[in-house]
């Protein structure tokens, strides 16, 4: 066969080492196998998903088609809104620009004729023939990367477009605070508070920057005792808004290069929370709980890694500043796609409980008292359980936040302690209250279960003797609930049980009633 036909020839060779019969190799001729004809296409993001790569559906694969998600590089993990155009090759692989060189500035190293050429390896071809081999199927590895670790495309803004956040759609201040009160019993100030600093940042995405003013971002500090209602507040003003909302830990934290989550973890997890959709992260919520836990460490003489640097490291982030993070995963690795979301818009909520802040409030305090007889008494505020409540930017910098954090964190929201009565509310009041989920239990078993106020306030003063807010209460209702739950369906006669103040306080039994 000579050059020119080979050049002529339409049909792509394919060697069969299988099929090649001992005696066929002469020189550089090979022989020929019709097979498919492989194509390489230089992809511009664009996919009408006609060819069938844009099916996402349990496969996971990369192919962008009518999937709404970013093509991932092969080699280098990289989008393409952040590697550039990219190079479709057979069984779903998309390769960048970068690479693609790479990859043939490596190929043309190695010398395909001089191999063929060897007269040594095609004595031993012609006579043992080729051993079967498996190759591994790269559509397969391709294929299997998850949607988790995929970026949905962001959509195009065109000139002249209102924002995605509508104002006129947002519910007013009281309105949010109204469906507030129907799952958090307590807590007025702190609702209220929440309420016009969540109503605010919502406006402030959604107006019009065009005349010049800009209006800051109002990140919130939320302290409070355990079991106050903190983190349940956040969760219901996010499920109420209908926007993603991401939890973090900053005990976790800690310096970039430090074993531990780096400070760009929190994004990660609101992305995740978004469905990997930037447009939707840029205008989430961070929760940040046990904030009090980064706070500078006193007499440490070594390198505060998660403490002050932690600190440190937030300040950008709670500004407002493009940050790349790892898509699908905890940190960043070759892997991993990186994403570069901007959290100008991001409101960001921390929490503490700060155990220690009642004494630094105490010392304060008790320095503005005064001699004669009107004057307060030292032990004035020992016995004040809301003490917190009179808490300044000074108290927070004493306990070990930077000025620096505390700026960027402008509103302030105390809560108050829970008290007996508040506990009561929070057992019967709101929409998913523990007594309704036991009541809903037991109904399933068509059985009523009944409590009276006696029992009612004699688990919130066992909850206020464990000091752990209202969380005690799921766990006090779990130990006296366990014997009813497994004696009831025993006996299908049963039709009402009531808890009675005896039963809790241990000295009586439940009431239970017969069917008619």
């Amino acid at each position: 066969m000579s050059d020119e036909e080979k050049n002529t020839n339409d049909e792509k060779e394919v060697l069969n080492f299988n099929e090649v019969e001992p005696g066929e190799y002469e020189g550089n001729d090979i022989k020929k196998t019709s097979g498919e004809s492989t194509e390489m296409t230089a992809s511009d993001g664009k996919n009408d998903g006609s060819d069938g790569s844009g099916d996402t559906g349990g496969s996971g694969s990369n192919s962008s088609g009518g999937s709404g998600y970013e093509e991932i590089c092969f080699v280098c993990r990289r989008p393409e809104s952040k590697a550039g155009k990219m190079f479709r090759l057979p069984n779903k692989i998309s390769i960048c620009e970068d690479c693609m060189q790479r990859l043939m500035d490596q190929a043309a190293q190695f010398d395909y004729n001089g191999l063929l050429n060897n007269p040594d390896l095609l004595k031993e071809l012609n006579r043992h023939g080729m051993p079967n081999i498996s190759f591994v199927n790269m559509g397969d590895i391709a294929s299997g990367i998850p949607n988790s670790q995929r970026i949905k495309k962001r959509k195009e803004k065109k000139e002249g477009e209102k924002p995605v956040f509508d104002i006129k759609k947002l519910p007013a201040p009281h309105k949010i605070k109204a469906q507030l009160d129907d799952y958090v019993i307590g807590q007025e100030h702190a609702k209220k508070v929440i309420s016009v600093a969540v109503y605010n940042h919502y406006k402030r995405i959604g107006c019009d920057t065009s005349d010049g003013i800009e209006i800051d971002k109002s990140n919130i500090l939320m302290i409070g005792p355990t079991g106050s209602g903190k983190t349940y507040l956040v969760k219901t003003l996010a499920k109420l808004l209908d926007v993603p909302l991401a939890i973090a830990d900053a005990t976790s934290l800690t310096e970039a290069g430090y074993i531990g989550d780096d400070i760009e973890s929190c994004v990660s997890k609101l992305l995740a929370a978004a469905d990997n959709d930037i447009d939707r992260t840029e205008q989430g919520i961070i929760f940040i709980d046990e904030i009090d836990k980064i706070a500078r460490k006193k007499d440490v003489h070594s390198r505060d890694v998660s403490g002050e640097s932690v600190q440190q490291g937030l300040l950008k982030m709670l500004e407002g500043s493009e940050v790349e993070v790892p898509v699908g995963a905890g940190s960043k690795n070759m892997m991993v796609p990186l994403a570069k979301v901007n959290t100008k818009n991001i409101l960001f909520i921390c929490g503490g409980a700060f155990p220690d802040l009642d004494e630094i409030i105490k010392n304060r305090l008790k320095k503005q008292t005064s001699i004669g007889f009107a004057a307060d008494l030292k032990d004035k505020y020992d016995k004040d359980k809301n003490l917190q409540k009179q808490v300044k930017v000074e108290d927070l910098k004493k306990y070990g936040l930077i000025p620096e954090f505390l700026g960027r964190l402008p509103v302030i929201c105390p809560f108050e302690s829970l008290s007996r009565d508040m506990l009561v509310e929070i057992l019967k009041e709101p929409k998913n209250a523990i007594l309704k989920q036991y009541q809903k239990l037991l109904l399933l078993d068509e059985v009523d279960l009944v409590f009276d106020d006696g029992a009612l306030e004699a688990i919130a003063e066992k909850a206020m003797e464990r000091e752990t807010g209202a969380r005690a209460l799921r766990a006090i209702v779990e130990e006296f609930m366990l014997d009813i739950m497994y004696e009831i369906p025993k006996d299908d006669n049963i039709g009402r049980v009531t808890i009675t103040r005896e039963y809790i306080e241990g000295t009586g039994a439940p009431v239970i009633e017969v069917r008619a």
